[in-house]
């Protein structure tokens, strides 16, 4: 069993979390995910191994909090995303010296059936941005600016609602976005979305009279800082017009953006760095989707198809 370091620093859960937050910078939605598990994982460690700390905890009561989950028919998904919080755990007590052996070396991760990205198709999206009326007012032009941009560019919810004024380079008509691991990456706007950006900002001083948050380019009814729950409403309330998809959140936007340009012959590289993947095989999903749709394409079009 790994014995906490008496001479060295600590590795409780709190130090952990304080870590993440403010030297590795994960979204507030990560940050709860991994206080959650931390605090199940460690309610598991006191009730059924009599631990009272996590960084006590050896592979065999790692393991047995897995197989729990699993008994319970927790997705698997989601008991990988905890295995996750576990590796990020134990790697934090490794370089603190708390612990000396890694307990999560063993630790496998269940295999899953990949899923496929829901994506919008392209004419539905055209027909939302294209013929669909938004009304000349701040919520109307915002509204649409938001679509604009996450289906634009490709861009996550936390990159929109952290996406600041100073970020829209008016000259070169790009954005700089502060993406995942503290990364920024600059996109190019189209001439569309950067008139729209301008008329979005016209509408906003006219509207708040120069009271709304100038920092954040996106900002509520109230002129305050968006917030996830609003961008999310905008966008289910608007792909509600074109989609019966099941889901219909930012996140699908972003992937029609990824999908779309794949299926327009656009290069896989040039998409990961657009979309800010730290590797290529986060990315490389998005071929099966287009392999997926020229198989509908051929069952439906060759002669031989289905027969």
């Amino acid at each position: 069993m790994n014995q906490p370091n008496p001479a060295g620093p600590t590795g409780d859960s709190d130090e952990f979390l304080r870590y993440i937050r403010y030297e590795k910078r994960l979204s507030h939605h990560t940050l709860t995910a991994y206080a959650n598990d931390m605090e199940q994982f460690g309610a598991f460690l006191m009730t059924e191994c009599n631990i009272d700390l996590p960084e006590k905890a050896d592979y065999r009561h790692i393991r047995s909090w897995i197989v729990s989950l699993v008994e319970a028919e927790l997705d698997k998904t989601s008991v990988n995303r905890k295995v996750a919080t576990l590796r990020c755990y134990y790697g934090f007590l490794l370089r603190r010296k708390v612990i000396t052996i890694d307990p999560m070396t063993k630790v496998q991760a269940l295999k899953t059936n990949k899923k496929l990205p829901m994506y919008v198709e392209e004419k539905p999206m055209d027909m939302l941005l294209n013929d669909i009326d938004f009304p000349d007012t701040f919520e109307g032009v915002r509204d649409k600016l938001v679509l604009e941009l996450l289906y634009g560019t490709g861009i996550r919810l936390s990159e929109l609602t952290g996406l600041k004024t100073a970020d829209v380079n008016l000259y070169e008509k790009t954005i700089t976005v502060l993406g995942k691991r503290n990364k920024h990456r600059i996109i190019p706007l189209t001439q569309p979305l950067f008139e729209l950006i301008r008329q979005y900002g016209q509408h906003k001083e006219t509207t708040f009279s120069g009271q709304a948050d100038t920092i954040h380019l996106i900002v509520s009814d109230k002129g305050v800082p968006a917030y996830a729950m609003l961008i999310q409403r905008i966008v289910k309330r608007n792909l509600n017009l074109v989609t019966t998809l099941e889901k219909k959140s930012p996140h699908v936007l972003r992937h029609s953006f990824a999908t779309h340009l794949l299926n327009r012959g656009a290069d896989l590289n040039a998409i990961k760095d657009l979309l800010g993947h730290s590797s290529l095989a986060a990315t490389q999903i998005y071929t099966h989707t287009s392999l997926e749709q020229l198989k509908q394409t051929y069952d439906l079009a060759h002669p031989k198809a289905k027969k």
